[in-house]
């Protein structure tokens, strides 16, 4: 855990009907204080939409050498490889060359996001997914954020349904090609 941290804990019930994922269960994620609230947000939506067995947060934006979540199996292997926010195009390059697949989720407009990666070199940068969400989805969550939170997230057809203490708020889950 990052020094300085502020640590938010989420009961949540999860319902992803698209991948017959249901489940409860308690995080507590470390909040460092470069991260905003914005991003904590999105890499808890990420967590829930990738949900598997052998998932787990690292040390978020204090992790050099890691994305937000990562997914291993019971090797140690590295299964998914997940970014949040807009990282560089070394860092996926890194991570596809480890992980079987990455996935790259964002609060902010996926334009100029990837962008920044055209022409970079990133192994398997075709196969990398880029997640996006509506404009204003992650700021009404962010807005209902406490330190203690109770969330429900469904999703169905890819539509991502949100109830965080008592606000609700929904989106498509949009995604499209990184690069």
């Amino acid at each position: 855990m990052a020094a300085g941290a502020t640590i938010h804990t989420f009961d949540v019930t999860l319902a992803d009907v698209d991948r017959g994922v249901y489940e409860s269960f308690a995080l507590r994620v470390a909040r460092h204080p470069s991260e905003t609230d914005a991003f904590m947000v999105t890499r808890l939506l990420a967590y829930c939409l990738e949900y598997e067995e052998g998932i787990a947060f690292t040390e978020g934006v204090a992790a050099k050498d890691e994305p937000a979540v990562l997914v291993r199996d019971l090797t140690g292997s590295i299964l998914a490889w997940i970014e949040v926010g807009a990282p560089d195009a070394a860092r996926l390059h890194h991570g596809s060359k480890l992980a079987e697949r990455v996935a790259v989720y964002t609060h902010r407009n996926p334009g100029p996001v990837a962008a920044v990666w055209a022409g970079k070199k990133i192994h398997r940068a075709d196969e990398i997914a880029l997640h996006s969400f509506e404009p204003g989805f992650v700021d009404d969550l962010v807005g209902a954020l406490d330190r203690r939170n109770t969330v429900t997230v469904s999703i169905t057809e890819r539509r991502l349904y949100v109830e965080l203490n008592g606000t609700t708020a929904e989106s498509d889950v949009i995604t499209q090609a990184a690069v």
